[in-house]
């Protein structure tokens, strides 16, 4: 770990070199290169360079501990320095596991209401509505491209973008089945009634990444329409496209441009035939993790909302917060960060 450690530090101070010389600073395009370079290094960098201080701390209160004068101060800098360049030996491991290369991407993000009826497509807002605050919370930016509502509010299915730096490491952990449990305002005995909200979560994947056979392609236009089939717009700016080899069909409507539309579908066309494509490669190894989309069953779930307990439970790490208002108002921080300190403490057991 060492010789790495060595490495990736020289590997710093090189680029920071480069960046400095004319050449470079006058090119927008290599500067930017170099900056996301420097970038994905710098957390390792400085928890090196913190573990390299407090060894030599260390060293120096070892010096010390002979002169009776200073034996019991050099003692304390000596634990001090010893329990920093321990963290930060733990801290470097999990910087050295292998990254995940979409964790910086935008993401696309699909909600679609399943078991459940009108209450799913009620929970079904609920949860775009959770998704788009933290996105908020985060200033990040979130734009619609599908949205299928019903009459009372709910959403039978919508799909969305979230753009921001490192919008994919945050929101990969909520693919899966969402089950709610709650009355609804309906129900005149005050029985619960349990539904369930299924989300898919795919990194948004350049088209330069990607190559697909336009004669793969079937596109339509159509009007858009909003709940009840009520038209929002005159004009057939909507946009279906079909990937003919798999089935694959991508609607976008929101924008009343056919073209913006257009591109917005193609984006989501080539990041659903990529994590397809990626899922089929890795099918063992994702039963084995955890797997994405589930059938919207009531049975399966990473995740239940208990209104009449103000609960959020997390099935797969075990997590239960009594939060649940906070939660759906787009407080995530706590369940996702609890998620990713899982999927380390699990990677690092792997490696």
């Amino acid at each position: 770990m060492q010789e790495k450690l060595i490495a990736i530090d020289e590997k710093y101070r090189s680029l920071e070199k480069r960046m400095e010389e004319p050449e470079v600073y006058s090119d927008p395009a290599l500067y930017a290169k170099l900056a996301r370079e420097l970038k994905e290094i710098q957390a390792v960098v400085d928890a090196y360079r913190k573990y390299e201080k407090a060894k030599r701390d260390m060293e120096g209160a070892r010096g010390l501990m002979g002169d009776p004068e200073f034996k019991e101060m050099a003692q304390e800098e000596y634990d001090s320095a010893q329990a920093e360049m321990e963290r930060m030996e733990d801290e470097l491991r999990i910087l050295l596991l292998p990254r995940d290369p979409n964790d910086d991407k935008n993401v696309i993000i699909e909600i679609r209401g399943g078991a459940g009826g009108e209450e799913a497509a009620l929970f079904a807002h609920s949860l775009y509505r959770m998704y788009t605050m933290y996105a908020e919370s985060k200033r990040w930016k979130s734009e619609i491209a599908n949205l299928n509502e019903t009459e009372l509010g709910g959403i039978k299915e919508v799909s969305f973008m979230i753009e921001g730096d490192g919008a994919y490491s945050r929101f990969k952990f909520e693919s899966g089945v969402h089950r709610v449990q709650r009355v609804p305002e309906t129900e005149a005995s005050g029985r619960i009634h349990t539904s369930t909200v299924t989300v898919a979560v795919l990194p948004e994947v350049e088209e330069v990444d990607f190559a697909i056979n336009p004669a793969d392609l079937n596109i339509d236009t159509f009007r858009s329409s909003g709940a009840g089939g009520q038209h929002v717009n005159k004009t057939e700016s909507a946009i279906r496209i079909t990937h003919l080899p798999t089935g694959t069909v991508v609607e976008c409507q929101d924008e009343r441009s056919q073209h913006k539309n257009r591109d917005r579908a193609m984006k989501i066309l080539v990041s659903r035939l990529v994590e397809e494509e990626r899922r089929r490669q890795t099918e063992e190894f994702a039963a084995e993790r955890k797997s994405q989309v589930g059938t919207g069953d009531r049975s399966e779930r990473i995740r239940t909302y208990n209104y009449p307990q103000g609960r959020v439970t997390d099935h797969r790490i075990g997590l239960t917060l009594y939060k649940i208002e906070q939660i759906l108002n787009g407080d995530l921080d706590e369940t996702i960060d609890a998620l990713v300190m899982a999927d380390r403490a699990e990677a690092l057991k792997q490696a």
